[in-house]
């Protein structure tokens, strides 16, 4: 995912959020970002308003029935820092009161990309 200065972004493969990640889609495109602050947090919100690509990958168990990736989405990523006082940006994943972090970290210019 690229966050740009004037608001524009990236998204590529990106799984859904909570239940929508059971779907197994994952989405590319571009739209925009903004960064909300609520007495609850800072958020950013992610919405890929032109879809480029769909990606799928496989769930366990299998979906019981196939649902359509959706032409336009909206992710709420939380804001925080970890040890090093960078900043992560996360949202949950499956069922939200299990609480699993899909979490993403700034990777530099230089890094090499992450695998598949």
């Amino acid at each position: 995912m690229t966050l740009n200065q004037d608001g524009t972004a990236l998204v590529e493969r990106l799984d859904g959020v909570e239940f929508d990640f059971d779907d197994g889609w994952r989405l590319s495109g571009t739209g925009k970002w903004e960064l909300t602050d609520r007495a609850s947090g800072q958020n950013v919100l992610v919405t890929m308003t032109t879809r480029t690509g769909v990606d799928a990958r496989e769930v366990s168990p299998p979906a019981q029935k196939s649902v359509a990736a959706p032409l336009t989405y909206t992710w709420r990523f939380h804001v925080r820092r970890d040890a090093r006082g960078s900043l992560e940006l996360f949202f949950l994943f499956d069922d939200p009161d299990i609480g699993n972090l899909y979490l993403l970290r700034h990777a530099s210019a230089s890094s090499p990309a992450a695998p598949s």
